[in-house]
């Protein structure tokens, strides 16, 4: 099954799959609105503003997994991401990230990029596991905001750490080159 087959379901609840990307470099991203590194929305919507006309797409997913970090409705969510951070780009209804629950999305993304390989080295997740937080396997999720980077050609170009920013040079160089601009 490639990822464009994967069913999802969009925010406002209609069931779709991730077919009307396909020729588009996505930016896949696990969301939450109460999490530290929720002010990641205002950058994933610049980064997405200025590259939609490249055929470039940012996807958000809800996920609770985190601390309880995401507890909305669907609803809840929309409203919170228009009206604090103008949030335009793609979003879709809340998933497990992992777990026993996974959303077939994030198990194809986790068991396909196995580890991060843009990541600002191992102080954020230490600084986790001080709270409590570890993973269950080296590919689980590590955190909200964790990315993907898909090509067009629906490959994993890169699996971004969370702690990374949207406009980090790395995130940049990687979507420049596959965008060709």
């Amino acid at each position: 099954m490639s990822i464009y087959e994967i069913p999802v379901k969009t925010i406002d609840g209609t069931e779709t799959n991730l077919s009307e990307y396909k020729g588009k470099t996505l930016l896949i991203v696990n969301v939450a609105g109460k999490c530290g590194l929720t002010p990641q929305y205002e950058g994933l919507q610049a980064l997405y503003a200025a590259n939609k006309d490249k055929d470039f797409t940012v996807l958000g997913f809800p996920a609770n997994n985190f601390l309880g970090q995401e507890p909305g409705t669907d609803a809840e969510i929309k409203d919170f991401c228009s009206t604090n951070y103008s949030v335009t780009f793609p979003m879709f209804s809340k998933i497990s990230a992992k777990g026993d629950d996974q959303h077939p999305l994030y198990k194809y993304l986790t068991e396909t990029a196995a580890t991060a390989d843009i990541s600002n080295g191992d102080a954020f997740e230490e600084k986790l596991k001080g709270f409590g937080q570890t993973r269950d396997k080296a590919s689980d999720i590590l955190w909200n905001f964790e990315k993907f980077l898909i090509g067009k050609d629906g490959e994993i170009i890169s699996r971004i750490a969370p702690d990374v920013k949207p406009d980090d040079e790395r995130i940049s160089a990687k979507l420049t080159a596959e965008t060709g601009s």
